[in-house]
């Protein structure tokens, strides 16, 4: 249980969710630092600390004393460490200048964040190679990595994260965030962040234009009129045609060889209209590329409608999902499209998919909003952790719709 107010460091800060998490809990942010000038700036004009640059260059003796070192670090690959599993097999990573300021600065508590893949990245000897370091600078760790989303708690974004709880060895043991869902998925709704049309300024910009509402219409029109069950495959308009097998496929590899046949057979027992259906969609100018395929993910259902689902334009075409929840914010121009609402997901309702409060100031300018918030942690999850860590007497699963796994084997075994 750590004494409040206490004292945080925020590396590799983005614009501040790990920030916006501890000082909700009493803490107060005496360090910042983040290599991106556009990210430093956003932080130091909502919390008005100047968060400095590059970590690396960054004395940890000049760092201020602190009880938790929070981090969000950038996962570069571990493999030549895994061989050899000592600390100095992490220099030239910035996970050891997390290792060399807790080292030197001993705080009670390391709360970081990664992506998923970390969990099993290069075998498993990643993640091994970060528990053996932290625990050889004093760290007690989990054995496993814990892996959460913010929809797990009925924020509605599936937003897998890694996250590394570590309590200094004379604190005592963590206890093992070992947790069941007792929500139901379906509780998530994305109406609980959008915005109401006279909110959003300036909002003919995120209305899609009209290439676009065609090029939709066309794949509505195509999902509605296919027989049988609605296709689990991408659909690839290119092999919407009578082709000859053996000549065309041989020489790809056996995936794409699968996807192809898919595609043919559908074609097959749907020629009449998908004949009719493609002289029509290619007389769209749109109509080319990647947005000739498409990829039909909401499931099952007797009356198919694009527009009531989330949309995404990708390389591998129009991905379309349910619209229970949001697919992870990334820090790339592929921001959702909500069907029912014909136009793009707003920054604002991008910061709220992140739990930051509509008093955040975001960056002026949309592109590089949605890029910072696409690369920040949730601050909701990281308050669920941080309560967890530093407040673990008093945290309860219930209230966030979770069950501790551990007390239901420990009422077992008796």
């Amino acid at each position: 249980m750590i004494e409040k107010p206490f004292k945080f460091i925020d590396l590799f800060c983005g614009i501040g969710g790990f920030h916006q998490a501890l000082q909700s809990l009493g803490g107060t942010c005496v360090f910042a630092s983040d290599i991106d000038q556009e990210c430093r700036a956003t932080y130091e004009k909502n919390y008005g600390l100047k968060p400095h640059g590059d970590i690396t260059k960054v004395s940890e003796k000049d760092i201020p004393e602190h009880d938790v070192l929070c981090g969000g670090f950038p996962c570069q690959s571990f493999s030549k460490a895994g061989n050899r599993m000592g600390i100095s097999d992490s220099r030239g990573t910035l996970f050891f200048d997390i290792l060399r300021i807790a080292k030197y600065h001993q705080p009670k508590y390391l709360l970081l964040e990664n992506v998923r893949n970390l969990a099993g990245h290069d075998n498993g000897n990643t993640w091994k190679v970060i528990r053996k370091n932290l625990n050889e600078i004093g760290y007690n760790v989990a054995k496993n990595p814990i892996i959460f989303s913010p929809h797990n708690i009925g924020i509605p974004q599936f937003r897998e994260r890694v996250f590394i709880l570590c309590q200094r060895k004379d604190l005592g043991t963590i206890p093992s965030f070992d947790f069941k869902i007792t929500r139901d998925k379906n509780d998530c709704s994305i109406d609980s962040i959008l915005q109401e049309e006279h909110e959003i300024e300036n909002i003919e910009k995120y209305f899609l234009d009209k290439q676009k509402l065609e090029l939709i219409n066309i794949w509505d029109e195509f999902i509605k009129n296919i027989k049988g069950r609605l296709p689990g495959f991408p659909i690839w308009s290119d092999y919407l045609k009578e082709l000859d097998l053996d000549e065309e496929i041989e020489a790809y590899p056996k995936w794409k060889q699968n996807f192809i046949l898919k595609n043919n057979q559908l074609y097959l027992e749907n020629k009449k209209f998908i004949d009719r259906w493609l002289k029509k969609a290619q007389r769209l100018e749109s109509f080319k590329g990647s947005k000739a395929k498409f990829e039909w993910q909401a499931g099952q259902t007797d009356e198919p409608n694009i527009w009531e689902t989330i949309m995404h334009f990708r390389p591998s075409g129009l991905r379309v999902k349910r619209p229970t929840f949001f697919p992870a914010l990334v820090a790339i121009t592929q921001t959702s499209i909500i069907g029912e609402r014909k136009r793009y997901l707003t920054p604002r309702e991008g910061a709220r998919l992140q739990s930051f409060p509509d008093s955040f100031m975001l960056h002026q300018k949309d592109s590089v909003a949605y890029k910072q918030l696409g690369n920040s942690v949730n601050v909701e999850v990281v308050k669920l952790f941080a309560k967890f860590l530093l407040c673990n007497e008093e945290f309860d699963y219930q209230v966030y719709g979770l069950k501790q796994l551990f007390q239901e084997e420990v009422l077992a075994d008796k």
